[in-house]
């Protein structure tokens, strides 16, 4: 960096900022830490180096507290006079706002180096490498810290460390919030009128006027900013974001990320707080020929025609989320309008905007909540108010619901400020705090009163049970005008049916404390396939809902999806988020170092003693380099088993193991070892005697604990193969496979075929797990619960790979011999063998990219995953976010001969 993009972000004619400076102190550096209150509240912490001011951004300022990471975004190099300035840059120029030194001193390397130039020489070569540590001798701030630079938080993403001295504290330093030059606050600094404090005195200067913000019409984020404190504090530079984001294409079928819903209001300072909108979630994908607004069920929303218009104009190529509204006149969303909007006349159409997915090729779904609203407010075009941002307040969570309550709001969203996007998700990092119990329920039928001239008198209201079962909740008979009912009655009339759609058909006019009185109305049945949304009082013991009021039909939802949102309790909840990322800044360190578990290892040593279940592990050779291209070592291995031990352990355990050993790395010779007779520490004691077909005896390593993981890490096994059966049933797999092995087949082909397994899959009610193989294919899972043997295991997933050759003859095969093949791919389902393993959950594989054989959703197997979507480097955060897509591998197992007669009725 230079002073040239220092100069060019600045009028000079507008500010008193300076323009140059040099030290005349030729035996010590010097450092200072200003803070400024800009568009939002942050310290700069800059450092004499090189001739000028080498700067970060700290957004929450600086910590004493080693365990406390702080962001430092590095920016523009500035003059060295800029050390002592303080006062207000004029609002409109960049960085406009207030600034005090809040410290500054001198400092040098943590190593002893003798002399002004030489230190500087040596930092600049700290610099260079993306670690620099010095001693820092402040007003404020003393003893040792180190910048470190991240991976994930764009070029130019640091951390501020400080290190484990005599100085260092968890108090929090920055309530120390007056200037060591003035002796003024930011506040006090700010109300001075005629004057600024600048250059060590007081100037005149003309009074800034703050640019006057253009209020929406009837706007009620911004009743709710008069009535909370809010403070935006973080400022990131979105052009490296940007710079940093993984290339993807545009996502296809995404299914909006939803939040927990929790039982009453919190504050927390790692999260964030949103207005919950009472509309309809819409995902817009945008690009340079055309938009389109895509329902939570990936059904076009082509109804609401004018913000489609407004998208189309946008001229961008983006994919985000949001939630269409209708204001009524004060300001607040009316639903009932939304369902009946035909066109403008009919209601202030809103589309809010609150996520950005996807931009300009770049996926930023992996990045922090933050960051993803930085990037969305500096590409929102701004020029039309039926398109709106959404605003996150950091600010305290109760009192936001009680100012929303007040307003007249539905509740409000609280969202992680560190969270990923994830589709389809439905997150314990977003969660939701309803004013009004809400509910979406399936209509089972209605009922008409004798007499009456309405189209009915209430609804059969019903939900699934966690069987699948439909069950009844009670009738709702209020919240409807007529014009409505006539418009209901054109959905209700194909789809009435003399059958009940319920097992039991319940007494839906039962006397109760609540009615007491029947009606003697006879119920009129549907088939159950709309859903409606209901408020309500609360849920009686007997699971019916009590003073249901109507709130409108939700077309943007399937029937089979509705099930009772119960709330979680919040401190629970909120808990254990906090446990999985204590620090708000954690997903900046690189992946491998990146999680709620500390590394094992250190970056230093190359050789290392760990204890581990008890048990002492030495560790060697830590930097010998296992994936060439990607840089990645034996000690970030290691890192990564013992980050996702509690995940990958379950598919482990109790399971002899295939140990194919990479000493050397992915490039080097490899080789299996299955026996481990007398080659084993003595207290690994868990081992499976085994003879196999040819007649040779083994004694296989069973997967224990962490120790035995780490163990087969040290001996270069790269990854983990487990038999699909435990030593208790070792004839007895816990689940069927099915391997797609490509030839010269794409990802994408292999993505067909593993969908074609999913809908003869679920034609004959078969539950199935996914997941990357890591290397070209996909392996799918049954579960058996080691109710069968392997040839029945093999039998049955050659019945369904039978039917799919069928399905897709042109590039699938069945042929054992690849020359056979004729370049097809294999639908492999031989591997239902004793002795056979494959690369189980969570394992990394030895190739190029350092992939991870990675459990999915079903949603997420679609055209343009890749293998390199999941690696070393991102899997861990990945986890933390979806949890074990897995487990249903090890449930109770499928009924095997009634599957098998399904199949035959289904398929023959």
């Amino acid at each position: 960096m230079s002073l040239e993009k220092y100069v060019e972000k600045r009028d000079f004619s507008k500010t008193k900022e300076p323009k140059a400076g040099r030290s005349k102190d030729k035996d010590h550096l010097m450092f200072v830490i200003q803070k400024h209150d800009a568009s939002r509240l942050h310290y700069d912490f800059r450092l004499e180096m090189d001739g000028v001011l080498k700067s970060w951004a700290i957004p929450k300022g600086p910590s004493t507290d080693p365990k406390v990471k702080r962001l430092a975004m590095m920016v523009e190099d500035h003059p060295f006079d800029y050390r002592n300035f303080e006062g207000i840059i004029p609002q409109g120029e960049y960085g406009g706002g207030t600034v005090i030194v809040w410290d500054e001193g001198t400092y040098e390397p943590i190593d002893k180096i003798k002399g002004k130039k030489a230190q500087e020489k040596y930092l600049l070569k700290q610099l260079e490498a993306g670690s620099v540590k010095i001693k820092l001798h402040g007003e404020k701030l003393e003893g040792e810290f180190a910048l470190v630079k991240t991976h994930g938080m764009g070029e130019n993403g640091w951390l501020l460390i400080k290190h484990n001295d005599e100085f260092a504290s968890a108090k929090d330093i920055t309530k120390k919030d007056k200037s060591i030059l003035s002796g003024k606050t930011i506040t006090s600094m700010e109300k001075t009128s005629e004057k600024v404090w600048q250059h060590g005195h007081e100037e005149d200067l003309e009074k800034p006027q703050k640019p006057v913000k253009k209020k929406a019409p009837n706007e009620p984020v911004e009743k709710l900013e008069s009535k909370v404190d809010t403070n935006d504090t973080e400022t990131f530079d979105v052009e490296a974001l940007l710079k940093k984001a993984p290339k993807s294409k545009a996502p296809t079928n995404i299914k909006p990320m939803k939040a927990t819903l929790v039982d009453e209001p919190f504050d927390d300072t790692d999260w964030l707080y949103e207005v919950k909108w009472d509309g309809y979630r819409a995902i817009a994908v945008i690009d340079k020929k055309g938009a389109e607004l895509i329902s939570r069920n990936n059904l076009p929303f082509d109804k609401y025609y004018p913000i489609n218009k407004l998208l189309k104009e946008w001229q961008i190529n983006a994919v985000i989320d949001g939630e269409i509204l209708v204001l009524n006149d004060k300001g607040i969303s009316d639903f009932g309008a939304l369902q009946n909007w035909r066109s403008e006349a009919d209601g202030n159409l809103v589309y809010y905007v609150f996520d950005i997915l996807w931009y300009e090729g770049k996926n930023l779904m992996g990045l922090p909540l933050k960051q993803r609203q930085a990037i969305l407010s500096a590409i929102l075009p701004t020029n039309n108010d039926q398109i709106r941002q959404s605003k996150s307040f950091d600010t305290g969570g109760i009192e936001f619901f009680n100012a929303a309550e007040r307003i007249g709001l539905e509740g409000i969203i609280a969202k992680k400020a560190s969270s990923v996007y994830t589709s389809d998700l439905r997150s314990k990092e977003w969660l939701k705090i309803k004013v009004h119990r809400r509910q979406e329920v399936i209509v089972a039928g209605f009922t008409k009163n004798a007499g009456t001239s309405k189209s009915f008198s209430a609804l059969i209201l019903a939900l699934y049970d966690d069987k699948g079962k439909l069950q009844y909740v009670g009738k709702v008979g209020t919240g409807f005008s007529d014009k409505l009912q006539k418009e209901m009655m054109a959905e209700f009339k194909p789809l009435i049916t003399a059958k009940s759609p319920f097992e039991v058909e319940p007494d839906v006019d039962k006397p109760s404390r609540f009615r007491p009185q029947r009606m003697g109305a006879k119920p009129t049945w549907l088939k159950p396939e709309l859903v409606c949304e209901v408020a309500f009082a609360e849920v009686t013991s007997d699971g019916v809902f009590r003073q249901a009021s109507f709130k409108g039909m939700r077309t943007d939802k399937k029937a089979k999806d509705v099930v009772l949102e119960t709330p979680k309790h919040t401190a629970e909840t909120v808990e254990e988020t906090a446990s999985e990322d204590k620090d708000e800044h954690a997903k900046a360190i690189k992946p491998v170092e990146n999680t709620d578990r500390k590394t094992l290892l250190n970056p230093k040593d190359e050789t290392q003693v760990r204890k581990i279940c008890g048990h002492e592990l030495k560790f060697t050779h830590l930097s010998k380099v296992y994936w060439p291209e990607d840089g990645v070592t034996k000690r970030d291995m290691f890192n990564y088993y013992y980050q996702v031990a509690d995940y990958i352990l379950p598919y482990l355990k109790d399971r002899p193991m295939s140990l194919n050993r990479f000493p050397d790395g992915i490039h080097g010779p490899s080789f299996y070892q299955k026996d481990i007779k007398g080659k084993a520490p003595d207290w690994m004691t868990k081992t499976f005697p085994y003879t196999n077909g040819e007649g040779e005896h083994k004694e296989y390593l069973v997967g224990s604990d962490e120790s035995y993981l780490l163990w087969m890490a040290s001996l270069g096994c790269i990854e983990m193969n487990p038999w699909f059966s435990r030593v208790k049933s070792p004839d007895n797999p816990d689940y069927c496979v099915i391997d797609l092995d490509p030839d010269k087949n794409t990802f994408d082909q292999v993505i067909e075929a593993a969908l074609e397994v999913k809908k003869v899959l679920d034609a004959i009610d078969v539950p199935s797990c996914c997941k990357t193989s890591g290397s070209t294919g996909m392996h799918i899972y049954i579960p058996l619960g080691a109710k069968y043997d392997y040839d029945q295991s093999q039998m049955f997933a050659r019945l369904v790979v039978g039917i799919v050759h069928k399905r897709i003859p042109d590039y699938t095969s069945l042929e054992r011999m690849v020359a056979k093949r004729n370049g097809k791919m294999y639908l492999d389902f031989l591997q239902n063998r004793p002795g056979a393993t494959i690369a189980g959950p969570y394992s990394l594989r030895p190739k190029p990219g350092a992939t991870v054989s990675m459990p999915l959703h079903w949603d997420e197997v679609k055209p343009g995953l890749t293998m390199k979507d999941f690696t070393i480097f991102n899997s861990v955060d990945r986890l933390k976010e979806t949890g074990d897509l897995f487990k249903g591998v090890l449930a109770k197992g499928i009924d095997l001969e009634k599957t098998i007669k399904k199949a035959k009725s289904v398929f023959e």
